[in-house]
């Protein structure tokens, strides 16, 4: 079989398995060899050949992909995973996108994605009440595929548009409280492997992607110098002298400062449930995880006073959503106990003497 067109590099074999006759088409050079789709000449192969003569890597094909009906949400998808926006996402939110979406896709991939309209996702996202994160990430990310069916003209409207979030009253993950760290500390004394594990969340704010990976390498003239995993932002974090003691009493790794019992490096989920287990040691109830200690460190920050452009600059948040929460909460406070002062009269402060001027004019 042939096309009677000829390209560099490109190699044609014959597929002659059960009784049939398929031609098959590969890029070959330096001894690679990448597959090729659909036939010499078509937009897919064409695409394909450019990419590899350019040296780029090609997106694994979508499973079921060459099955997909056209039009569909299933198409979209696949599309979408094919996509610079999703391509230029890093690696773990990628992950993150391909669970929602092909659980999606699973679900209502034969249905016109044309079709689709608000209502539909409405009554998708009722289905997820019972978990408000979840669901508002789901429609986070639906938000974005139909935006790019817009922008790549599968349709001309977006339908999530008007959809509101789920309301949750919850907080996300448990803020650890002062007495929770006291006790924590209190099992773990310093020199243990899980003193520092607190140590390094408490007093860097870092996710624990990001504590997993800090090594003696990272720190110079008591400075943390470290690239967040999943912002990609670099950070210079001068580094509490608690955390200056504690490093430099606990025995550790060549690369990281934490490693396992069998000397490697932690993954995040590893450590996660590792540390869930000190926690355990520890008699702390079950809502006390890792990512609380990041959250406990803004607190602490929030409670000194620091701007939410202050304590951003720590933790590394790209915004200052969840950050200035932990400062209005802290303002709030303080400025609770410079009015009950006030009006007591158990201290002579400003307030207090304010107050007691303004009732003596009254």
């Amino acid at each position: 079989m042939t096309t009677g067109i000829r390209l560099k590099f490109v190699q044609c074999w014959v597929d002659k398995r059960d009784g049939g006759a398929k031609a098959r088409y590969y890029f070959r050079r330096h001894s690679k060899r990448i597959p090729l789709p659909g036939l010499p000449g078509s937009e897919a192969f064409m695409d394909a050949y450019r990419a590899a003569l350019a040296g780029q890597s090609l997106p694994r094909p979508m499973i079921g992909a060459s099955r997909t009906k056209a039009g569909s949400i299933s198409a979209l998808v696949v599309s979408f995973f094919s996509s610079t926006a999703f391509l230029s996402l890093r690696p773990a939110t990628q992950t993150t996108y391909r669970n929602i979406l092909e659980r999606f896709r699973r679900e209502h991939g034969d249905k016109p994605v044309a079709l689709l309209t608000r209502k539909h996702i409405d009554a998708i996202l009722a289905q997820k009440v019972r978990t408000p994160s979840a669901a508002n990430h789901w429609l986070r990310l639906i938000k974005t595929l139909m935006a790019f069916a817009v922008e790549d003209g599968w349709r001309k409207d977006n339908p999530t548009i008007g959809t509101k979030r789920v309301k949750s009253r919850a907080d996300g993950f448990h803020t650890w409280t002062e007495e929770e760290i006291a006790q924590f500390e209190a099992a773990h004394p310093v020199g243990s492997k899980a003193r520092l594990a607190l140590a390094l969340l408490l007093y860097t704010a870092q996710r624990r992607s990001d504590v997993v990976g800090i090594g003696r390498q990272h720190i110079r003239n008591d400075v943390l110098h470290l690239k967040q995993k999943k912002t990609g932002a670099s950070l210079a974090i001068p580094m509490h002298p608690e955390l200056i003691r504690i490093i430099a009493a606990t025995p550790s790794g060549n690369l990281t400062l934490l490693i396992t019992s069998f000397g490697k490096t932690f993954t995040a989920a590893g450590f996660g449930n590792w540390f869930r287990e000190q926690c355990n040691a520890a008699f702390l109830p079950k809502h006390c995880a890792a990512h609380g200690l990041r959250k406990a460190a803004c607190r602490r920050l929030a409670e000194s006073g620091c701007s939410a452009n202050v304590i951003a600059a720590i933790s590394g948040h790209r915004t200052l959503t969840e950050v200035s929460r932990y400062t209005r909460a802290a303002d709030q406070e303080r400025l609770a106990r410079v009015g009950v002062t006030a009006i007591t009269g158990t201290e002579t402060g400003n307030g207090a003497r304010t107050v007691a001027k303004t009732a003596e004019n009254q």
